[in-house]
């Protein structure tokens, strides 16, 4: 059952950054990408490095760890062609920013 659960406001991740965001029972790297609101998966498949936490140039975000890159609009992996993250569907009503879980 698809559930949609509010998660931050926008003013809470800046453009162009990102944030890490525990969500019931799910940690969620939530990412402002020139105004529009992409969500991803936290943990890197490499390691676990929290992705939220990486540097975000467009639309790929940096693992601070290890350096892996993944597009945060697709989850795929731009080092491993066969690598991908869970991404969660955005949306935003007001100031509010609601993910799909």
């Amino acid at each position: 059952m698809i559930e949609q659960v509010k998660i931050a406001l926008t003013s809470d991740v800046p453009v162009n950054h990102g944030k890490v965001i525990p969500v019931k029972g799910e940690v969620i790297a939530l990412f402002n990408v020139d105004g529009k609101f992409y969500a991803i998966d936290n943990a890197c498949p490499h390691r676990g490095g929290p992705l939220g936490e990486g540097d975000l140039e467009g639309c790929v975000v940096t693992c601070p760890w290890h350096g892996w890159n993944f597009d945060v609009t697709t989850g795929c992996s731009h080092d491993i062609p066969d690598e991908k993250i869970k991404t969660y569907s955005c949306r935003i009503e007001g100031e509010t920013v609601w993910v799909e879980l």
